[in-house]
């Protein structure tokens, strides 16, 4: 299997999903369930950052890359779970040009970014800083999340920076910021997002969406629009959907 990476960069289709649940086993059933990437949620969980470091451990050891959808746009933060063996970052509420190389430059080692240097598990433990640093400029991953007008309203600068793999729609966010949260059919949501559909598409930019319902029609529609990188749902809904969906089967039949 070609690295990730890769694959985004001759825009393959790729599905991922979101991991919020602690417990490993969680994270490994979900690894071998077919996915091409998972992402442990920082943002919107309770998980600590021992909770993720073990994650990404066993989405490593299963074959599957693990990125981290970080709480902020912080360098320490980010610092921390690239050290932890995250092969990427998704960053959130990315809305300008700035923010964007702020996001490129915590992930890269100098001269092409900020980031400082440490022997941590990526490393492994002091034994292939070399080989790491090598990796790291070759394969690293960063992903902005575009989930503000704002956002929209800077497109083609952020699109511009240099280190940036990819953007992802946040519609929920997006449609708060327009002061219509979770209303997608909404006149200004739906020009918001043909918006980031019409300008990534004539630019061939490789645009990502979280599909966050658990259905498959849905992730049939984002490719249609020609979303690339696909964040099919995460654990709770995959869980809570299928115990609703099977136990109402099971009482419609008793």
């Amino acid at each position: 299997m070609k690295p990730l990476k890769e694959r985004m960069k001759q825009r393959e289709l790729t599905i991922g999903s979101w991991i919020t649940f602690s417990d490993p086993a969680v994270a490994e059933i979900m690894a071998r369930a077919g996915f091409d990437w998972l992402t442990v949620d920082m943002e919107h969980s309770g998980l600590s950052t021992g909770h993720a470091q073990e994650i990404i451990r066993v989405l490593d050891l299963c074959g599957v890359p693990p990125l981290v959808r970080v709480m902020e746009n912080n360098a320490d933060l980010i610092k921390r779970f690239m050290d932890m063996g995250a092969h990427g970052v998704i960053v959130p509420m990315v809305n300008s040009r700035q923010d964007a190389e702020k996001a490129v430059g915590a992930v890269q080692y100098p001269p092409g970014g900020s980031r400082g240097v440490g022997l941590a598990r990526a490393q492994r433990y002091s034994m292939d800083l070399a080989g790491y640093m090598t990796w790291n400029r070759e394969q690293s991953i960063v992903i902005v999340q575009i989930e503000h007008i704002r956002a929209v309203e800077n497109l083609e600068a952020i699109m511009d920076v240099d280190g940036v793999d990819a953007m992802m729609i946040g519609p929920y966010d997006l449609s708060g910021s327009l002061g219509r949260p979770g209303d997608f059919d909404h006149p200004s949501v739906r020009e918001a997002l043909e918006q980031v559909y019409r300008v990534s598409k004539a630019r061939g930019y490789l645009m990502g969406q979280h599909v966050v319902k658990p259905e498959p029609r849905l992730v049939l529609e984002a490719i249609e629009r020609g979303i690339r990188l696909v964040g099919f749902s995460d654990d709770f809904l995959f869980l809570g959907e299928s115990c609703r969906s099977l136990m109402a089967e099971v009482r419609a039949r008793r």
